[in-house]
């Protein structure tokens, strides 16, 4: 995947509203179109924050309807619902911006995430989120490969717990879910990297 993000700020909403009105014949063509900028967003969403999943089962959604009933109002209104969707999605990708993370710094710190934290331990986990990744960094920089050997496998396993057992604030966070928590970063973590992904590269 293009490392560059995919800036839906660049599409031109406006004419594309503007052809969908035209002929009916062009609006299945426009629907198709704000489809492939959608999925191609998801896509790379996705493949930042697995976290996002949500925004991904509501796309599916859309399109189920729209699948069940393709006639000319419904071309329409799934238009206009693709539409308020692409802001959603713009929406959700400021989020990291106004949380002062970056955005492999949110996709941690939404894995950690928990309702019921204090503001003061949200925030103890913003700065852990931000720690971990720079500690990870640092520690994966002379392992490029480190995803093929199950060593090395093993010890960014450990390296990822032993970082969230110091990090997280106890409470709320026990030992049972740091050992989950560690689960899931790990998981995360290797399907960046084997995919090639940025993810120790800068944010």
């Amino acid at each position: 995947m293009d490392s560059k993000l995919f800036d839906m700020s660049q599409i031109d909403f406006a004419k594309l509203r503007d052809e969908f009105a035209k002929k009916v014949k062009r609006k299945a063509a426009a629907l198709q179109d704000i489809r492939d900028v959608v999925e191609k967003k998801l896509a790379q969403m996705l493949a930042q924050n697995p976290q996002r999943m949500d925004y991904y089962k509501k796309y599916q959604e859309i399109i189920a309807d729209y699948n069940r009933e393709k006639d000319r109002v419904t071309t329409e209104e799934t238009f206009a619902r693709l539409v308020d969707f692409t802001k959603s999605l713009d929406a959700e990708q400021k989020r990291a911006a106004e949380e002062g993370l970056s955005q492999d710094e949110y996709a941690l710190f939404q894995m950690l995430f928990k309702d019921t934290i204090s503001k003061a331990d949200r925030e103890r986990l913003k700065l852990a989120s931000r720690d971990l990744l720079t500690a990870l960094r640092t520690h994966l920089k002379p392992m490029p490969n480190w995803t093929k050997n199950t060593q090395t496998q093993a010890d960014v396993k450990m390296f990822i717990l032993d970082n969230l057992y110091t990090s997280l604030p106890r409470p709320p966070f026990s030992e049972e879910d740091t050992e989950s928590l560690a689960g899931r970063v790990y998981d995360f973590v290797w399907q960046r990297s084997a995919a090639g992904a940025m993810f120790v590269g800068a944010a």
